[in-house]
């Protein structure tokens, strides 16, 4: 029996426990750190905070749906609850996720990449169409990497965004 994985680092998902462990505020091992990245800075990262958040309040829903009045009643109480939910869940998304970052052992500078290429990626699409004459600048800005406080930003996408 070998002792190397079949699979390289970069591919280790966790299992149901360390995910569950992952949420919870748990590190994760070392040779997890690319699945985190790419959990918290890869494509429809902020879809998968939302459901995340979302699933404790499910039961609570459904609890409040078999309370005995009209319909309107118990809709208004899931929707008195749910609003607020959402409300701090988007208000507290950077939060959280720097301190998933920190916590398995990241830069929660890198929280900020998806902004940074989204507004970048916006920029040189506006030299490009706008400012013609420079079109070696609008270039360069696509494709280099770009350095915040230490963090490289690697402008290129993510395998799973193909």
């Amino acid at each position: 029996m070998s002792t190397t994985p079949s699979t390289p680092l970069r591919n280790h998902r966790p299992g149901p426990l360390q995910r569950l462990g992952y949420l919870l505020g748990r590190p994760l091992p070392d040779s997890m750190r690319d699945w985190v990245r790419r959990d918290i800075t890869g494509r429809h990262n902020t879809l998968r905070y939302l459901l995340r958040g979302f699933v404790p309040f499910v039961p609570i829903a459904v609890g409040l749906c078999f309370i005995p009045a009209p319909w309107w009643v118990r809709g208004g109480m899931v929707l008195l609850l749910a609003i607020p939910l959402l409300y701090f869940q988007i208000a507290l998304k950077d939060v959280y996720r720097r301190h998933l970052l920190r916590n398995n052992g990241l830069n929660p500078k890198l929280a900020d990449k998806v902004k940074i290429v989204r507004l970048s990626d916006a920029q040189a699409l506006y030299e490009a169409k706008h400012r013609p004459s420079v079109p070696e600048r609008s270039r360069r800005a696509v494709t280099a990497p770009i350095e915040i406080d230490g963090v490289v930003v690697d402008r290129s996408p993510d395998e799973n965004q193909r």
